[in-house]
């Protein structure tokens, strides 16, 4: 089940699982970052804003957003699986989205054994702002724990990521100061 989020103290909106935890009831997190934990598997979804990347196409900065994940991750492997183009089709000021599907290998917690970590990223780009607000939703696949989700789960995180992508609103831009 799914319900509407207030993300940023409302600044924006987005419909995401009714059960995930906010990380910051457990944990700190950064201003710049809205994390959302499920309590069932190891999914993550970030929500971050971040300063708008100088690339020559949104093609190139939704890649250069993976590749940085990829790198701050210590991913020793990293594969684009597919971008693809979403309008926004509501009427409000909300960017389309760019997004992108990817399958990342990281070792978690130092372990030699390297996790399949899918990625589904969002990129919404605001550009009078000069920011780029960037949606991942990390799925383990293969895990070390018992946190992965399994094949058969993947499209129920496929349908969450596209509704959460769909539905994202940006209430106020004046988060973007």
């Amino acid at each position: 089940m799914s319900s509407s989020r207030q993300l940023f103290g409302g600044a924006i909106t987005a419909v995401a699982p009714a059960n995930f935890i906010d990380a910051s009831d457990l944990r700190q997190v950064p201003d710049t970052q809205e994390v959302l934990l499920s309590p069932d598997s190891s999914v993550s979804i970030i929500i971050e804003v971040l300063e708008r990347v100088d690339t020559p196409d949104d093609d190139s900065a939704i890649r250069y957003h993976f590749d940085s994940l990829a790198h701050d991750n210590s991913a020793s492997a990293s594969t684009v699986d597919a971008v693809a183009a979403i309008p926004n089709t509501r009427g409000d000021k909300t960017p389309p989205a760019l997004t992108l599907s990817g399958v990342q290998s990281v070792a978690k917690f130092n372990q030699k054994a390297q996790d399949q970590v899918r990625i589904l990223m969002a990129l919404f780009r605001v550009e009078d702002k000069r920011v780029d607000l960037v949606v991942t939703f990390n799925v383990p696949m293969v895990s070390q724990d018992d946190g992965a989700v399994h094949v058969e789960a993947w499209n129920t995180v496929q349908n969450h990521f596209d509704a959460f992508v769909k539905s994202l609103c940006v209430v106020d831009f004046g988060l973007f100061v």
